[in-house]
């Protein structure tokens, strides 16, 4: 599907699969109410996919992995190289998020969509690369138009073909060093706050480092102007490949009804992305968790979303994404699998 058919096709969430949701979960065997987030978890879930009764979905995060021009300023702790490192590193399942899946029980999956690195024919890597990372956006737009609805379409295609599969939970996870960069700046543009109130350390920059990556930012933002009703002008003009990758993912899945766990800052700059372009999809997201990435709160309030878990996480690779997919499907258990007072019959209260 192109973009624009995908866009066209993401249709509002069911409510009234909504009602017939929380009335099943008002018939279990608890107080009403008692199991608090994971009941309104459960309720979400199934207004995405229509079903009152979901079998437990099988779950797969997809980390995209890209480079960043914009990496050669100093914004970041780390060197570029780090970038084809850790996608080995997830490749040979021992990252952080290979880990925290493994505990939840869903699959990793890793695209290259722009690393400046040749891969080879690596076993297990999705090939999908648009560019050998982005242009440093401090000077030039990080990418093209064309490149960037490229990226996208990435994503699209990945997402459908997960669908096609039977996958029934998609994880957001990404690598690329520099990228909370492209970060804070489309969170700047997209939500309208100062840059230095979206702009965090990152990998953990010092002082210094960070008074440098907010004057990055703000002289390309200056420089480039993008135009926050175009979302793909944003993203191209200051955005990265990961990041239109990712947004791209969460378009395919709501146009499948197929829920999405966001991970941290970076999978929230990718919604903002993937809401600018189509606001119906807002209603297909899970927050994971409130990253500790400063512009992180300014997303989660802008798309009115409320995050399962606070753990002071900044890793990033889909971390938070694993654990929250976990919580997912135990809403799922509870709904499907908890008996009702009649099934048990158990006496309900006066």
């Amino acid at each position: 599907m192109t973009l624009q058919e995908v866009l066209t096709r993401i249709q509002p969430v069911d409510q009234a699969i909504a009602a017939q949701t929380q009335a099943r979960l008002d018939r279990l065997t608890k107080p009403l109410g008692s199991l608090g987030r994971l009941e309104e978890t459960a309720v979400r879930y199934a207004t995405i996919t229509g079903e009152v009764k979901p079998a437990v979905p099988r779950g797969v995060v997809f980390t995209f992995a890209a480079d960043h021009g914009v990496a050669t300023e100093g914004v970041s702790a780390y060197p570029r190289e780090v970038t084809p490192q850790m996608v080995l590193n997830f490749l040979r399942g021992g990252a952080g998020v290979n880990v925290l899946a493994r505990h939840a029980g869903v699959e990793v999956r890793v695209v290259d969509i722009g690393v400046a690195y040749d891969f080879g024919s690596v076993p297990g890597l999705i090939h999908k690369k648009v560019m050998a990372g982005t242009n440093n956006l401090l000077v030039e737009s990080a990418m093209s138009r064309d490149q960037a609805v490229q990226a996208l379409q990435v994503g699209i295609e990945v997402a459908t073909e997960a669908a096609r599969e039977g996958i029934g939970l998609i994880g957001t996870g990404e690598m690329g060093i520099g990228n909370t960069t492209p970060s804070a700046a489309i969170t700047a543009v997209m939500t309208g706050r100062p840059v230095a109130e979206v702009t965090g350390r990152g990998t953990g920059i010092d002082e210094a480092g960070h008074a440098r990556k907010v004057g990055v930012i703000e002289q390309a933002l200056d420089r480039h102007r993008p135009n926050r009703a175009d979302a793909i002008d944003v993203l191209a003009k200051v955005g990265g490949l990961e990041i239109a990758g990712l947004a791209g993912l969460i378009l395919g899945a709501a146009a499948a009804r197929v829920p999405v766990v966001l991970d941290g800052f970076i999978a929230g700059a990718a919604a903002l992305i993937a809401v600018g372009l189509q606001p119906l999809c807002r209603d297909y997201l899970i927050a994971s968790h409130r990253s500790v990435e400063r512009g992180h709160q300014a997303i989660l309030e802008h798309l009115r979303l409320k995050p399962l878990l606070d753990l002071d996480l900044r890793l990033g690779e889909g971390t938070g994404a694993c654990l929250g997919m976990s919580l997912v499907q135990a809403s799922i258990k509870i709904l499907t699998e908890m008996a009702t007072f009649e099934e048990a019959g158990v006496s309900q209260r006066d």
